[in-house]
């Protein structure tokens, strides 16, 4: 016998003929020999009503007060789902969040889980009942109701699923799979048959709705096999697991977020500890911070640039006013009017040139970039909102997402990556049995790399088509490019930094002169620096790890020259005389949460 997870959402439970409509399928499951737990969300824009309601009598609603409404929703429909269900003849029982036992911290809109029971689902089940689990909810040491976030409800399906270690975790949505980008926007996004837990986790960090993404945290930490399907049919959907579509293919989706804003502390005093100050107080107020770049210093000081979700604009505008005068920072700047458009594959480690076609195809519809950062698994760039559409559609096509990607050697690389997930499985299992909380941090290593030389161009003209032409130029030297850093430009100017194998210094620096010459630019180079770099699952949505690793190195009296974030890893670049000593404090740092 089966245990089937089911996770219908909003959409899928909008009314009573949809509720209705995802009975029958848990019903269909029971009928195979299978063991059902559903996970409902509130009925279609029930959510968004009561947020409303509640702005109706204050600007700042309490948060406490807010999880204590918002979880209303998903009490009805699991109500009414189990009435549905007992209608059809079949014994059903419904449960809270708190009834079944989903403990978590007490970080009210944003909690997370900290352990859930088994007992009640189980003895339920034994009795051949279908249980159904309001998602998106939990309660804290102290008995009060707290919600997990939008679009909690998939995490607390695949977190039920690992700790009933469930066969499989299906996700029904209003799509039937996962798509290289969203359909509504790009018609002709292709659905993928499979995506690995690492771009699924990147994709919906960055902007990809069909998953939330601390639910692709605990599906990769317990090896949880998930499936995204329609509600409204039974054709075959997409499985997220250990392995891509394809192992060869440079990118596998495109995403784009809309709702960012921009924040540049700008003249920050560039020595240890500034940027561990800053981002402390934003880790504490637990505020996702992305695309944080810090470009190399110039007569010692140096801007701060990140992003943030809009909606968590005006408290973060408040951390940022307080710290300023603080570290010694001449000011700040933000904007709220930009979104975030990327590119993620695995197949982008091995393959060069994935930047440069990206920003060719934004140069060719005029979108000027105003932030670029980079990781081994994705590139982001932050464009004017107005543009993010147009941006999101301009790099599909580049990329021919639409298109399947053929490989003639695919089943080699399958091969050797199945067996290596292997291994991350097993490890990943014993660690899993050391968490007292089930959403703890997972750091698989922190690695070193001593090979790099830094170059940075500043007083670059802030204009579309700059990055496209600048790695034109780079890219004829034949030069693999690394990391990438395009911080924000003040005065109509902005800086790209970005790192090379050292070998390739002199010739790179050939080009920047005549770089040099055509925009009126400067070069600034380093000629050998070391990247340190922590490797885990959902470092960003953990919003204290950059801040850790900032104060660790800050201690150690180590200043770091540029930030790269993603989802999978966190870069820094430092100086490489003290790149081993750096290594060392990251190693012990994070010694007890590395696999």
């Amino acid at each position: 016998m089966s245990l089937i997870v089911q996770k219908f959402g909003g959409t899928s439970v909008a009314d009573t003929k949809k509720i209705l409509a995802a009975a029958r399928k848990a019903i269909r499951e029971t009928k195979e020999g299978n063991q059902v737990v559903m996970v409902v969300s509130a009925m279609g824009k029930n959510t968004d009503h009561l947020i409303d309601l509640a702005k109706e009598i204050s600007d700042r609603p309490n948060s406490r007060e807010m999880d204590m409404l918002l979880s209303t929703g998903e009490q009805v429909t699991v109500a009414l789902m189990a009435i549905a269900l007992q209608s059809l003849g079949h014994e059903a029982v419904s449960f809270t969040g708190a009834q079944i036992g989903i403990k978590t911290d007490n970080t009210y809109s944003k909690a997370r889980i900290r352990s859930i029971s088994t007992e009640r689902m189980r003895k339920a089940l034994d009795e051949g009942k279908i249980v159904i689990a309001a998602g998106f909810q939990g309660i804290d040491d102290d008995f009060n109701i707290t919600t997990l976030g939008r679009g909690g409800s998939d995490t607390t399906a695949v977190a039920l699923a690992a700790v009933l270690k469930a066969d499989s975790c299906d996700i029904f949505t209003d799509v039937d799979g996962v798509y290289t980008t969203d359909p509504r926007i790009v018609p002709e996004a292709r659905k993928v048959d499979k995506i690995s837990y690492d771009e699924m986790l990147e994709l919906a960090s960055l902007g990809a709705g069909v998953m939330h993404s601390r639910s692709i945290e605990f599906a990769k930490k317990f090896n949880v096999p998930v499936h995204v399907r329609s509600s409204f049919s039974d054709t075959p959907g997409t499985i997220i697991g250990a392995e891509p579509e394809n192992n060869e293919a440079p990118v596998c989706g495109a995403a784009l977020a809309k709702e960012e804003a921009r924040i540049t502390v700008i003249g920050v005093p560039d020595k240890p500890g500034v940027a561990m100050n800053l981002f402390s107080r934003i880790a504490e107020a637990k505020i996702p911070t992305d695309m944080i770049v810090q470009n190399v210093s110039d007569q010692g000081i140096t801007d701060i640039s990140f992003v943030i979700p809009s909606d968590d604009l005006a408290a973060t505008l408040k951390i940022v006013e307080s710290t300023v005068q603080e570290i010694g920072a001449e000011g700040f700047e933000s904007d709220n009017n930009v979104a975030k458009v990327s590119v993620v594959g695995l197949g982008m480690e091995k393959q060069p040139g994935v930047a440069q076609k990206m920003f060719h195809a934004l140069a060719e519809k005029k979108i000027n970039i105003h932030m670029i950062s980079t990781s081994e698994i994705k590139i982001s760039a932050l464009v004017d909102r107005d543009k993010g559409i147009e941006a999101l559609r301009a790099i599909h096509e580049a990329f021919q997402l639409q298109q399947a990607f053929v490989s003639t050697t695919v089943d080699s690389a399958i091969t050797q990556t199945e067996s290596a997930s292997a291994v991350r499985s097993a490890l990943s299992n014993e660690f899993v049995s050391r968490l007292t909380g089930m959403e703890e941090i997972l750091i698989e290593k922190v690695s070193i790399d001593q090979s790099q030389a830094r170059i940075t161009l500043t007083d670059l003209p802030d204009r579309p088509g700059l990055a496209a032409e600048v790695f034109d130029q780079i890219a004829g030297g034949r030069v693999i490019v690394d990391m990438i850093v395009q911080s924000v430009g003040r005065q109509g100017l902005a800086s790209i930094s970005f790192t090379i194998q050292r070998n390739e210094l002199d010739s790179v620096l050939d080009i920047t002169e005549k770089l040099n010459r055509a925009y009126q630019c400067k070069t600034f180079s380093n000629p050998t620096v070391t990247k340190l770099t922590v490797h885990g699952t959902g470092l960003r949505s953990h919003t204290g790890l950059a801040y850790r690793m900032f104060k660790t190195l800050s201690d150690g009296g180590i200043n770091v020259s540029i930030i790269c974030t993603s989802e999978r890893c966190i870069n820094v670049v430092i100086d490489d005389s003290v790149g081993k000593t750096g290594f060392s404090l990251l190693s012990n740092e994070f010694v007890d949460e590395m696999i």
